[in-house]
């Protein structure tokens, strides 16, 4: 039987079904000020703090666009390889909501600030897939709705209400829940790399409108319901796999599925329905009389392209060209600008002090930051930025090792405790003593005493039982704490045991 959550199909009673799959995703523009307004953006001030009276929607009050949330709009377009469009319309979408002040949200429509692209993303079995960009459009948050205040009342906190939202939808190119999580997180990585939008889905400043149908094989789409305001990648692919097999249910008992929105209960692990879905014509779309069409030159959009940095396709590209990388170890350092940034720095620190090639150290500095470096943070939940241990420090420490004065062994302990306390690996080793043994003088010495205080095993190794070589190894390790090199050792009880 096949996984839905990687092939995209759902075996039923009567045959197998095709998922189909499109994200709507909602990103927050990183800006000091609204879209419209000039009222604060930060996260976590006191509900109904941070509200412009054009926030609130009170009378006479006329938006005022942010130059800056344009800006970071474009500058994400031309992230994504999407079109740019120097003219563009904001729209009425008139709906509803108590935490929507205004009974409409100044959207875009026809004419969005930026049209198709595509990115492309990287699949577990080593594949990779261009996913289709259907448009990216600006419009302002609403409020939110507060029903565990009161028993009896809901609060209304419009401090989001008028903030900057990239709505980036993407063509129903995905087919599994695993392609949708890998196009989730790809989204998120260069929004975060060009900082547009800090991605920090567990605030809300980025989610997902999942958009589910099924098919026969080679049919035409069926009838979609869209799943809103998922907020974390793994309930994004939670939510595809229950509905998808929600519809498949129905359709095979011979119902129909009903175009609307759903929501996604993370502790059932169940979508539910919230209400019939809206079309185009419901919201009754039309050009915002209070603010004039869009327009900016060829010299803006090549200002926006120039604040670009390193993408991270491009990066990860040139971590496997100039540095020998494995695909896999360059996306796992490049999933992250911080990340790669540190690697970068790292390996640049790391070939001074050794005087190779960056390429000749670049898999060992790679190999301690994805393992120890981090599993450290991760169990100690920082982010890269706030390591208690410097790349500076990292390169030291990677030094030591290639220079024989640390074994594996004893740099990780090494490791701990400059995780712990911030220290230098120089001023651990001096301090504790735990320069490793590679003086052939000293360590012959340790041999034959060794050697001479098991006969019987001595005996043993000349009678033909090589595996006692091991036992040695081990009472020469002992008899100098663990810190005698272990290539060394190997190296002496060779040639004394020949002998």
């Amino acid at each position: 039987m096949s996984d839905p959550r990687t092939s995209g199909l759902i075996e039923g009673a009567s045959g197998d079904w095709e998922i189909v799959i499109g994200l709507e995703i909602h990103a927050q523009v990183i800006s000091q000020a609204k879209l419209f307004s000039g009222a604060a953006t930060r996260f976590g001030a006191e509900p109904n703090s941070q509200v412009s009276l054009v926030d609130a929607a009170m009378p006479g009050m006329l938006p005022v666009i942010n130059r800056e949330c344009i800006r970071q709009a474009v500058r994400t377009g031309l992230a994504l390889g999407a079109q740019i469009n120097k003219y563009s319309v904001f729209d009425r979408k008139n709906y509803f909501y108590a935490d929507l002040p205004q009974g409409y949200q100044i959207s875009q429509y026809k004419q969005p600030i930026v049209g198709p692209g595509f990115v492309t993303i990287d699949l577990e079995d080593g594949t990779s897939k261009d996913i289709g960009i259907e448009r990216l459009h600006l419009e302002q948050d609403a409020g939110k709705s507060m029903h565990d205040q009161h028993p009896d009342l809901t609060f209304v906190d419009l401090n989001r209400s008028g903030i900057a939202l990239m709505e980036i939808v993407s063509k129903p190119d995905l087919s599994s829940p695993a392609e949708a999580g890998a196009y989730l997180k790809k989204i998120r990585t260069i929004v975060r790399y060009i900082g547009s939008c800090d991605g920090n889905m567990e605030q809300g400043s980025m989610r997902a409108d999942v958009n589910v149908s099924v098919r026969r094989p080679g049919e035409g789409l069926g009838t979609r319901c869209e799943i809103k305001n998922v907020n974390s990648v793994r309930f994004v692919m939670q939510a595809i796999v229950y509905e998808a097999s929600r519809q498949v249910d129905v359709l095979e008992a011979g119902g129909t599925i009903a175009l609307e929105t759903r929501l996604f209960d993370p502790q059932q692990g169940e979508t539910r329905p919230m209400r019939s879905k809206e079309e185009a014509h419901d919201y009754r779309y039309f050009p915002d009389p209070d603010l004039l069409p869009l327009e900016f030159d060829d010299e803006f959009i090549a200002a926006a392209r120039a604040s670009l940095p390193e993408l991270p396709d491009l990066k990860k590209a040139r971590f496997e060209a100039d540095f020998g990388l494995s695909p896999y170890n360059a996306e796992v350092l490049t999933a992250e600008r911080q990340s790669a940034d540190f690697y970068e720095e790292l390996l640049e620190e790391l070939a001074k002090l050794s005087g190779k090639p960056a390429k000749e150290v670049a898999t060992r500095a790679a190999n301690w930051v994805i393992g120890d470096l981090f599993g450290h943070l991760n169990k100690a939940a920082v982010a890269i930025a706030d390591s208690p241990v410097s790349a500076a420090r990292g390169a030291e420490l990677l030094q030591l090792v290639d220079d024989g004065t640390l074994s594996g062994r004893m740099a990780k302990d090494v490791f701990e405790e400059m995780f712990a306390s911030g220290r230098s690996a120089s001023e651990i080793v001096a301090e504790k003593g735990l320069r490793q043994v590679s003086d052939s003088g000293e360590l012959e010495t340790i041999i034959d005493r060794v050697l001479a205080d098991n006969p019987t095993q001595l005996e043993q190794y000349r009678a033909g039982k090589d595996k006692v070589l091991g036992f040695f190894v081990g009472q020469v390790m002992k008899a100098t704490a663990g810190k005698a090199n272990p290539k060394v050792v190997n190296e002496l009880l060779a040639k004394k045991l020949k002998g």
